[in-house]
């Protein structure tokens, strides 16, 4: 989802974005996501995200809304409405108070009960004082009563019959009290009064809508655990409503609806003629689909652009009904929903995987190809916009940071799309979804938190490997190997030739990065082969033997490695054929005096051997082969950028 952050978009592309509300399907969802990060001005502040937040010594079970919303929907639209939230709660170290996010600028606390006697209310912060010690493991309510102040605090939205609400990353506290972290979910259970031409939808299943005189009473209800900032209201005067049904797979007799809200004038259907088999493919690609309902509902232009992946409810901008943004945000039921970031530290579980997914959606119908241009796409949003820093910082666990780093598109999203797509080439397709598969279907995790190392740890119990280092590298570190690869051709007798590949990463600005790599190389009577091997340390040589002549030499043929910038070119190999002086062109294949970009090799083949009778020669490395020899003449030079190895002894020499 999120509304998030582009780090730069063109003066014409924000100009079609200001001017036209629909949206078409020439952007990714995650960009329309971004392009309304980057316009907004009015997310709420993130309040009490460090040193004052609540301490949380309990694991909230379920939340209980009672709201009387009728007057917000009648001019002037105020914001002010009285509610009830009932917590209930497990005790996880002897308490005798509890402290909740509760934003003093929105919300007036009236009273406590149940198990509440007293309270107090600064700071943000909701202290309610228990009716006595309560133990390890007891359950306890609170009842809160409370109203919210008529005050535009942008996470609850009122204005000329619409009333909703949108709360990542911790907007919640904004209209109900709570423990706002995506690490404690909890079940939600909504019942809301409106006039009777409101439709009104929240989490979960509609379990009954009463009409009581000229007041409707909308019941909502989730068995399923949602994290505090998916949880939503949604509502309109003269909603218009339609719904589709989806039959599930383990049991087609079983329907899930799938409702779409949507102003006069727009029409749902390309979103509606997709959903079905969206939801059919997904469900395939990680788990059936695992809510009781979902749905789809635009907004008014106070949510201007994008989408927010509410649980069983996204919220898409005015008239925004696209193929694209839909492929995002109902990828979240997945990742984000079912399976929520346990701090905003592991903020990929979402979004790089929902961005990943709106890849996947196009592997649907368009194969493999369509899916690596989507790739292709994330890679290059990367590199226009990396802001060099890594996809999860530790800090961000604890210290919430601003939207625009949270959801930076180049790190976010298309670096965190990115890096999924490497683990699939490194692990291979049967691996990689089968991760996927168990990720989704592990109990611990599924309507829960989940870290990044718990994904992690399911990719190394899947495989049986460890893959801690790819997690190192891509995740926790900044940046992107850039390649000065070389290669080399050489025909040491009739009949055979000798292929010689050097790997070797020069970026400076972050460590060697081990990667699985493909190599193509094509010979003269036009066949061609792919060798796969994994590069496991800088300045790597491999060698390959064939009785036939190498013509071309291509490094990641297919572009798999995407987070990659730098070259692959023909090395320089010694020859020798026309004297023993190193500082001659003709010496060297290809023809040409070695420069400090050159990586350099020596063969044992020929007789003749470099002699430097010149000062100030240069190279990226030198590589000497087991018989062969270079000598430096008294008082010349030859510096060496990388490293030199010295075949014979198999030592490489750090210069």
């Amino acid at each position: 989802m999120k509304r998030c952050i582009l780090i730069s978009l063109s003066l014409s592309l924000l100009f079609i974005m200001t001017s036209v509300a629909q949206v078409t399907e020439k952007l990714k969802g995650s960009e329309y996501c971004s392009a309304k990060k980057t316009r907004m001005t009015f997310l709420p502040d993130l309040t009490d995200n460090t040193s004052n937040a609540p301490g949380h010594a309990f694991d909230a079970l379920s939340y209980s809304l009672n709201l009387n919303l009728f007057k917000c929907y009648s001019s002037p639209y105020p914001k002010d409405f009285g509610a009830v939230c009932t917590l209930r709660f497990r005790v996880d170290s002897s308490l005798n108070f509890i402290r909740l996010n509760a934003v003093n600028s929105s919300l007036t606390i009236d009273s406590v009960r149940i198990a509440g006697a007293s309270f107090s209310h600064a700071g943000n912060i909701l202290t309610i004082n228990l009716n006595r010690t309560y133990n390890p493991g007891e359950i306890a309510e609170v009842r809160i009563s409370y109203h919210h102040k008529n005050v535009t605090d942008n996470a609850l939205y009122v204005s000329s019959g619409f009333l909703f609400t949108d709360c990542e990353p911790e907007g919640a506290r904004y209209w109900f009290p709570c423990w706002d972290k995506p690490s404690d979910k909890a079940t939600l259970d909504l019942t809301a009064k409106v006039p009777l031409n409101v439709k009104f939808c929240s989490n979960g299943k509609l379990m009954d809508s009463l009409i009581n005189n000229d007041t409707l009473i909308y019941h909502w209800a989730s068995v399923h655990n949602i994290a505090t900032y998916l949880m939503v209201m949604t509502s309109k005067v003269n909603y218009n409503l339609d719904i589709v049904y989806w039959h599930k797979l383990s049991n087609p007799a079983d329907s899930v609806p799938m409702r779409f809200y949507f102003n006069s004038g727009e029409s749902p259907a390309v979103v509606k003629n997709v959903i079905k088999p969206m939801t059919t493919y997904y469900s395939q690609s990680f788990c059936e689909h695992p809510f009781q309902k979902n749905g789809f509902a635009t907004l008014n232009s106070q949510f201007s652009w994008g989408g927010m992946e509410n649980q069983t409810l996204t919220s898409f901008c005015p008239n925004c009904w696209s193929v694209n943004l839909a492929s995002h945000e109902f990828a979240h039921q997945w990742f984000g929903d079912m399976i929520t970031c346990a701090t905003w530290a592991d903020i990929w579980l979402n979004e790089g995987f929902a961005t990943w997914s709106e890849a996947r959606y196009y592997e649907k119908d368009g194969g493999y190809t369509s899916y690596k241009s989507d790739i292709d796409g994330d890679a290059s949003s990367y590199f226009s916009g990396n802001p060099g820093w890594a996809i999860s910082v530790p800090s961000w666990a604890v210290t919430t940071p601003s939207t625009n780093t949270l959801f930076n598109y180049a790190i976010t999203y298309a670096k965190g799309a990115c890096v999924l797509h490497l683990l699939r080439y490194t692990i291979g397709d049967t691996y990689f979804f089968s991760t996927l598969q168990a990720y989704c279907a592990d109990t611990n995790l599924k309507f829960k938190s989940a870290t990044i190392r718990d994904f992690n740890d399911k990719v190394n119990s899947v495989t049986g490997q460890n893959y801690d280092w790819f997690f190192s590298q891509w995740i926790y570190t900044p940046n992107h190997p850039v390649y000065q690869n070389s290669y080399f051709f050489i025909n040491p007798s009739a009949g055979t030739w000798r292929v010689n590949f050097l790997a070797s990463q020069t970026q400076t600005n972050a460590p060697f990065f081990k990667m699985p790599v493909i190599l193509k190389i094509h010979f003269s009577d036009n066949s061609d082969t792919l060798i796969r091997v994994m590069n496991e340390v800088n300045y790597q040589d491999f060698s390959w033997t064939f009785n036939k002549q190498p013509s071309t030499f291509t490094f990641d043929p297919g572009n798999e490695i995407v987070l990659k910038k730098g070259t692959t070119v023909k090395g320089k190999l010694w020859t020798g054929s026309v004297s023993d002086d190193w500082n001659v062109a003709g010496n060297w294949d290809p023809s040409g005096i070695p420069a400090s970009t050159d990586n350099v090799r020596i063969t044992a083949y020929g007789g003749k051997f470099p002699i430097i009778r010149n000062s100030g020669m240069n190279c990226a490395s030198l590589n000497i082969e087991n018989g062969a020899r270079l000598t430096v003449s008294p008082g010349m030079s030859l510096t060496v950028s990388g490293k030199i190895l010295l075949e014979g002894t198999g030592k490489y020499i750090s210069r």
